[in-house]
C-alpha cells in the first residue's frame, strides 16, 4: 500500500492506495504548521491501515524548479531542491516540506517519494520557457515552468488507455486555479502558467496575465506584501464579480458577475489560440477540473469561441455533462475527463518503487 500526502499550509489530505485503487481517504483542516505531525498520526489511525502495510509515502510537490523534472525518491539532495524552489512557489513548497518532515518524524524508516506539478512541462522547448531577460536574471531561475502537470499527465494516461489520445490536444484544467496546455503526442509543448501559478487565465482569486509595469505600480502604491495579496488572493473572478465560485456568480445575476464570467471565457479562448499555434493545429479539446467538468455554460462559451477551428459541440450532451461533447460535424473531438491527480501521483510513485526493485 502507498500513502499519498497532500499537505497545505493549514490542511492535510491523505489517501491510501492499494495498487491503482484508493482504499481510504482522510482530510484534516484548520491545523497550524506545527500541527501536521499530530494530524498525520491522527489521520493514519483513522484509516485503520497498519503502518507496516505501507511501502512508501508519495507527496504532491507543486514546484520542482529547473532540476527536479520527474517523480523520484526523496533524498537529502531532493529535499534541498524542493527547499531551493520555495522562492518560486512560496505558497506551496513550504507546505510540502512540512508534510515530508511530518512523515519522517512519525515513520522514519518509510521511503518517501515526490511527484512534481511542474515536471510534465519539462518537455517544453527553451524558446517556450525563457523570458526575454538578461542572462543573469535567467540564471536565477526566472523562467516559465507551468503547473497542473499532474492533472495533465492523468488526462494523457486516461485518453491513451482508451485509445483516444490525439496528436494535438488542447487540455483545459479549469477550476479555482486554471490553465491550458498544448499537448502533442502526449507531451507538453506550451502552457499558460509561467514562473508561478499566477500567470495565464483569469482564475478564482488570481489575476492571470498582467503587464509587469502594472505589477510594479501596484507595488509602488501598496508595497510588496499587499500587492502580492491583491494579485493572488483578491483578483480574478473575486475581484471582478465578487465571488471566486462560478455557481455563486451564475446565481448572482448582476452586471459585475456577468462580466466576470465573460472575462473568464474570453481569456480562456484567447489563450487557447496561443496553445493551438504552438501545436500547429488542433485535433481534440478536453476539459477537466471543477469548472471544466461541471459548468456547462462555461464550456459552451469556450467551445463557441473555438468554432473557427472546426469545433462543434452537441448542446444537449454538453448540458447533461456527458463525457463526449462533439457533434457529427465537428472536425475536433471534445471530451470531459474527471480529474484523477491522486491516482496519477500513486502510479508515478509506484513506478519509481518498481524501478528500485528491478
Amino acid at each position: 500500500m502507498l500513502l499519498i500526502v497532500n499537505a497545505g499550509s493549514s490542511s492535510l489530505k491523505l489517501v491510501i492506495f492499494d495498487g491503482p485503487d484508493p482504499v481510504r481517504r482522510e482530510v484534516v483542516e484548520e491545523i497550524g504548521t506545527d500541527g501536521h505531525a499530530a494530524a498525520l498520526d491522527w489521520a493514519l489511525q483513522r484509516t485503520g491501515v497498519p503502518v507496516s502495510a505501507l511501502k512508501g509515502a508519495a507527496h504532491r510537490v507543486v514546484h520542482g524548479g529547473p532540476g527536479l523534472t520527474a517523480a523520484c525518491r526523496i533524498t537529502p539532495a531532493v529535499r534541498e531542491g524542493i527547499a531551493a524552489a520555495v522562492a518560486l512557489a512560496p505558497l506551496h513548497n513550504p507546505a510540502a516540506l512540512v508534510g515530508i518532515q511530518a512523515v519522517e518524524g512519525l515513520l522514519p524508516a518509510l521511503p518517501q517519494y515526490a511527484v512534481f506539478d511542474t515536471a510534465f512541462h519539462a518537455t517544453n522547448r527553451e524558446v517556450a520557457t525563457a523570458y526575454a531577460l538578461p542572462s543573469q536574471e535567467r540564471t536565477r531561475g526566472i523562467r516559465r515552468y507551468g503547473f497542473h502537470g499532474i492533472s495533465y499527465a492523468a488526462v494523457v494516461r486516461i485518453l491513451a488507455a482508451r485509445g483516444d489520445l490525439p496528436q494535438r490536444l488542447l487540455a483545459c484544467h479549469l477550476g479555482n486555479g486554471a490553465s491550458l496546455c498544448g499537448i502533442v503526442n502526449g507531451r507538453s509543448v506550451a502552457t499558460t502558467m509561467g514562473y508561478s501559478p499566477l500567470d495565464g487565465l483569469t482564475m478564482g482569486t488570481r489575476a492571470g496575465s498582467i503587464d509587469g509595469n502594472a505589477v510594479l505600480r501596484l507595488v509602488e502604491v501598496h508595497g510588496l506584501d499587499r500587492a502580492r495579496t491583491i494579485l493572488n488572493r483578491e483578483s480574478g473572478l473575486l475581484g471582478l464579480g465578487g465571488s471566486s465560485d462560478l455557481r455563486e456568480l451564475h446565481a448572482a445575476d448582476t452586471v459585475e458577475a456577468g462580466f466576470a464570467l465573460q472575462h473568464f471565457a474570453y481569456w480562456t479562448v484567447r489563450h487557447a489560440g496561443s496553445m493551438v499555434a504552438a501545436m500547429g493545429g488542433l485535433d481534440a479539446v478536453v476539459f477537466t477540473g471543477g469548472i471544466g467538468e461541471n459548468d456547462a455554460w462555461m464550456r459552451k462559451e469556450i467551445l463557441s469561441g473555438l468554432s473557427f477551428l472546426g469545433v462543434s459541440s452537441n448542446p444537449e450532451a454538453n448540458a447533461r455533462n456527458e463525457s463526449t461533447l462533439h457533434d457529427p460535424t465537428s472536425r475536433v473531438a471534445i471530451w470531459v475527463v474527471a480529474a484523477d491527480e491522486e491516482r496519477q501521483i500513486a502510479l508515478e510513485a509506484q513506478a519509481v518503487i518498481a524501478g528500485e526493485g528491478a
